[in-house]
């Protein structure tokens, strides 16, 4: 099982956990990783991901997520395929860092995307068939096919 987790999902386990949504959204994220820990899931990141994150302001929730990514099993490197499907993307209303993480996932083609944005799970909904890959919010997609 190959899985891309964008920004929003990899920042949840360091986000205010007193709301319930967020709480159970972390938890989620945690039990994914655990897979891939264990070698039962394959984490695909990206250069892109890394770049999203270092943009993160508060220094502390910057380090303690960057230290995540030494669990990704896979790094991919956008290249010109990479950055002309995520241009494409962003024609169809995704935003830059949205673009790029799903075109990064294509590329390597996962499984499926994790993300905890509103606006690009709504957005994938919308026309599934414009994104070569499932988009899921971790918990509902972790309440599916946890084992």
């Amino acid at each position: 099982m190959r899985i891309y987790l964008d920004a929003c999902c990899v920042n949840r386990l360091t986000d205010d956990q007193s709301q319930t949504r967020i709480r159970q959204e972390a938890e989620a994220v945690e039990h994914i990783l655990r897979l891939v820990r264990q070698g039962y899931a394959t984490w695909v990141s990206s250069a892109v991901l890394e770049v999203e994150l270092s943009r993160n302001p508060d220094l502390d929730r910057r380090h303690d997520v960057k230290e995540l990514l030494v669990f990704a099993n896979e790094v991919v490197e956008p290249g010109a395929e990479v950055v002309a499907r995520a241009k494409v993307l962003e024609s169809l209303g995704y935003g830059v860092f949205d673009a790029f993480h799903l075109a990064c996932a294509e590329s390597a083609k996962v499984g499926v995307f994790l993300t905890a944005d509103d606006d690009l799970l709504r957005r994938s909904k919308r026309s599934p068939s414009a994104v070569g890959v499932r988009v899921a919010n971790p918990l509902s997609w972790w309440a599916e096919t946890r084992p």
